[in-house]
């Protein structure tokens, strides 16, 4: 049964919303104004989804996409939207989750902005995952939003396999000789870090001929997975070029590992790390969740004595690495921040998982510390954080978005909040 009807908003994920009679179907890559017909939908963690439909009217909201995989690749539902808009969206939708208006900057580049891209390789296809779709894959030879050197990077693994022949992962059957292709970029320093994750270790001819097709990279690793989950880790091991990259943002330099975590947006990091200064205040600063010390490095260097804590003991060997590396004396040390005795700070830095604060809300509550500096891309976890526990100490004083995401409903959030009493 065929349905037509007008997307009238879009939901708290950025999927389109049509109004069927008494039910919601959800449209993903469609948005408020456009004219659809549906042809076929399924159910989904209890809502109802379009799989298939037809764009009969566009909203005054679209443009034109740029990649000629949009509507199929996962990577980007907002690409057919204008980015003013885009803008506009993302504060709307974070104060309908949070109810905290917010200004949002806007990146400064809004294409081959991100800084790192995991392609999956498969039986299927090279590239990245089908929206919604598990098992599908989506055969790139290009992502705009990446790179513009992503036609080279999948050409050289596509004659790589091809010479090698090791066999690309079958994602039905959970077997095969090669996974992910990983790389990362420097976008200011020009570096490139190229990470083949793999389920096999390779041969002395394997490995010649790898660092032969990626003879452009500044870093090569081949990593081994040992288990059979879908995700672009393993362990890796150096096979040729220098083991870490390096990339700049403003007066920072940054050291980059195949297992360290960084800002995908080399472009808005900045924005983001100026945002976090302008709320901190005093001189003594706890960075919670430090990870390579993204933040803490960037205060040090504007003369904030910061302690930093984290909870995987690699992470905060690059933290102490960058704070060397950029003359300044933050300290950084392996903790729980749950279980982290907060002292005489003056504002507490905090950049949670995905999944928020948990037991560390409770912990700053009882602290006393008058200024937290919550860093955020979850909204919907930070509102739990918020309203369960941190609201009894402290009220929100101000909130600055940026846009680290462009072409996604996502956006980062720091919001400023000061103790009550």
């Amino acid at each position: 049964m065929q349905i037509e009807g007008k997307v009238k908003a879009l939901n708290e994920d950025g999927l389109g919303v049509l109004v069927e009679g008494n039910r919601k179907i959800h449209v993903p890559f469609a948005y408020p104004g456009d004219v659809v017909r549906i042809t076929s939908k399924k159910r989904r963690f209890g809502r109802l989804i379009a799989r298939d439909f037809e764009l009969i009217e566009p909203s005054p909201l679209r443009q034109t996409p740029r990649c000629p995989h949009f509507g199929k690749c996962g990577g980007c539902l907002w690409q057919g939207m204008k980015y003013k808009e885009q803008l506009r969206l993302k504060a709307e939708l974070f104060e309908r989750i949070t109810g905290i208006n917010a200004p949002v900057k806007g990146s400064p580049k809004i294409w081959g902005f991100r800084n790192v891209s995991n392609f999956i390789i498969t039986a299927a296809g090279t590239g990245l995952k089908e929206y919604e779709n598990p098992l599908g894959v989506v055969n790139l030879f290009e992502c705009p939003v990446f790179s513009k050197r992503t036609p080279e990077y999948l050409r050289a693994l596509r004659d790589f396999l091809a010479e090698t022949r090791l066999r690309p992962w079958n994602l039905r059957k959970k077997s095969g000789d090669v996974h992910y292709l990983q790389i990362r970029e420097g976008k200011f320093t020009g570096e490139v870090m190229v990470n083949l994750i793999t389920h096999v270790e390779p041969s002395e001819g394997v490995v010649e001929a790898f660092m032969g097709y990626f003879s452009f990279a500044d870093s090569l690793y081949w990593s081994v997975k040992g288990d059979e989950r879908d995700d672009p880790h393993g362990e890796p091991e150096l096979v040729g070029g220098k083991p870490l990259i390096s990339e700049k943002i403003g007066d920072v330099v940054y050291l980059i590992h195949p297992n360290s975590f960084f800002q995908t947006n080399s472009y808005a990091l900045e924005l983001l790390l100026r945002a976090v200064e302008g709320f901190t205040d005093g001189e003594r600063v706890l960075d919670l969740y430090s990870g390579v010390g993204t933040f803490g490095v960037w205060l040090a260097k504007r003369g904030f004595d910061v302690e930093g804590v984290e909870i995987n003991p690699f992470a905060v060997e690059m933290a102490k690495g960058n704070a060397e590396l950029n003359g300044v004396d933050a300290k950084f040390h392996v903790g729980r921040s749950e279980e982290t005795l907060i002292g005489d700070y003056d504002t507490v830095i905090v950049d949670p998982p995905r999944k928020g604060l948990k037991g560390a809300a409770e912990l700053l509550v009882r602290s006393g510390v008058e200024k937290i500096v919550y860093v955020s891309c979850n909204p919907k976890a930070f509102k739990l954080d918020y309203e369960n526990h941190l609201r009894k100490a402290y009220r929100v004083e101000e909130a600055v978005l940026v846009d680290m995401f462009p072409h996604t409903p996502h956006v980062e959030a720091v919001v400023e909040l000061v103790r009550k009493f």
